[in-house]
């Protein structure tokens, strides 16, 4: 049996959770029609939980999305409120799409908060399965109603809701009353489901916009963001569009200002110690910003938009404790500290023994156009300290646009490998990764005097990290970087830490 046969095979769920999911992958409607009738119909008959769950901020958007979303988590528990939060897809384990505030079961002493405990999980999934009872259903909906009730049970002061795909007919749209809505960037990716434009894909995503509700909005390609102002007017939903202002730091604006400024002091004459720090500005006042802890010059702004979210739902009065005045300014400094697995992520673990000493191995996410120009973008800072090579390793999930990743990645590799692992979700061949990338070498947007890189295949990333290191010389130091899939993160990670090499 191929390769491609096993991966196209391999399920995204394990484990006890995952053996109830596959019962309900059975009930997958034979026809999609496109609306949030069959959840509707399941959280009724299991109480309405979406309709008693802490304040939310409902999340859409192409790329940024989990970053948000794991910033805003930080500033809230470092200020001391209990926060839940549902993103996806997970890396190793189920559990990790629902991170819930302690204290519950599972969660270890001192902790403000962390992925569920798998047997509660368990519980509340068979809960939902037996109040269901066969009816047609799709596995992300199920995911979505154990989590409103799991939220609803279990008390917390903000829920962070992550949109699944899309916006307007994704599952988590079924909550009516948002406190804000968020919008990441918007790029193409999923056109089979969203639409093959720009405008398209953000009317989709703008289906997240409730009346009154107020959105904020990363800086968006012209033709998304006017489709997100058309929808915010139209529904009287206040707009506040975050902005880079470059060469000066941004100052206090008017209150009735809905715009958001930032400015990164990381120019040639800003202070060493000062270097990275971002200025923030809104109607509300003036922070101070720390260099972001999760990696890459992108993640600035996903920073600014979770700081900006948070201070719209503070003034809207989401948090009885707080004013936007009297919320802790230390907490916002707790973005310094934001994890979020798979992000620009250095591995030290096994995986990375396997390369000479004094090498660095990342792992980041990047799966679609726009993932691929904001990790081009580090690529380039790095490429610019010209201390060292960047070898990519890449595989992707078989729907994706492999021309769209490669085209912005290729003329900033000094080597690249294909790999494809066996417990990959949907997996792409190896050889058809490889041909895009040699139909691509022609018209590639090569620096000068700069060659495509090597093509090869791995098979797997042990194998690609083997042939680094065989082939690495006396003093040479390389950064290598696994990207293409989340499903192929999870693989990384999941060596890294326990697989044997």
């Amino acid at each position: 049996m191929s390769m491609a046969k096993t991966n196209a095979r391999t399920s995204e769920f394990s484990g006890r959770s995952g053996e109830i999911l596959a019962r309900l992958e059975g009930l997958h409607p034979r026809l999609i029609d496109l609306s949030l009738h069959r959840l509707e119909a399941l959280l009724a008959r299991l109480g309405h939980p979406e309709r008693h769950l802490p304040p939310v901020i409902h999340v859409a958007g192409t790329n940024g999305k989990g970053s948000t979303v794991a910033d805003m988590r930080t500033i809230a528990e470092a200020a001391g409120l209990r926060v839940h939060a549902m993103t996806s897809p997970h890396l190793l384990s189920l559990t990790e799409r629902f991170h819930v505030a302690a204290p519950v079961s599972g969660l270890p002493d001192g902790h403000v908060g962390g992925p569920v405990d798998e047997d509660l999980l368990v519980a509340t999934l068979e809960e939902v399965e037996q109040v269901n009872a066969g009816a047609p259903i799709t596995v992300f909906e199920v995911l979505t109603a154990a989590g409103f009730l799991l939220f609803s049970r279990l008390p917390a002061d903000l829920v962070l809701l992550e949109v699944g795909l899309g916006g307007r007919f994704d599952a988590t749209n079924v909550i009516t009353t948002p406190i804000a809505c968020v919008l990441t960037s918007i790029s193409l990716d999923h056109q089979a489901f969203l639409g093959e434009t720009l405008g398209e894909i953000a009317f989709e995503k703008a289906g997240i916009i409730k009346p009154g509700v107020p959105v904020i909005s990363a800086p968006q390609p012209p033709e998304a963001a006017a489709v997100i102002a058309a929808r915010a007017e139209a529904l009287n939903a206040p707009l506040y569009r975050v902005q880079e202002v470059r060469g000066k730091n941004p100052e206090s604006l008017a209150p009735e200002a809905r715009e958001i400024h930032w400015h990164a002091q990381n120019t040639g004459e800003a202070p060493a110690g000062e270097k990275g720090l971002i200025d923030y500005a809104d109607a509300l006042g003036t922070l101070c910003l720390p260099q972001p802890g999760l990696a890459g010059p992108h993640q600035r702004e996903n920073a600014v938009l979770a700081v900006a979210a948070l201070r719209r739902a503070l003034a809207a009065g989401a948090f009885p404790a707080f004013t936007p005045a009297s919320f802790p300014a230390q907490a916002y400094q707790a973005l310094s500290r934001t994890l979020w697995a798979a992000r620009l992520q250095r591995l030290e673990g096994r995986l990375a023994r396997l390369l000479p000493e004094g090498w660095e191995l990342w792992v980041d996410g990047a799966h679609n156009p726009g993932g691929a120009d904001a990790l081009a973008e580090q690529l380039r800072l790095w490429q610019g300290e010209g201390t060292r090579p960047v070898h990519l390793i890449m595989g992707l999930k078989n729907t994706k646009d492999v021309s769209g990743v490669l085209r912005p990645l290729l003329p900033l590799a000094d080597s690249f490998q294909a790999v494809a692992e066996p417990q990959q979700h949907l997996a792409m061949p190896i050889a058809d990764i490889l041909a895009t990338a040699r139909a691509l070498e022609p018209a590639l947007d090569l620096p000068p005097g700069r060659s495509p890189p090597p093509l090869s295949e791995g098979p797997l990333l042990q194998d690609a990290l083997k042939r680094l290191a065989a082939s690495a010389g006396a003093n040479f130091r390389g950064r290598v970087v696994i990207c293409g899939s989340l499903y192929l993160a999870g693989c990384a990670l999941q060596q890294d830490r326990a697989g044997s090499v």
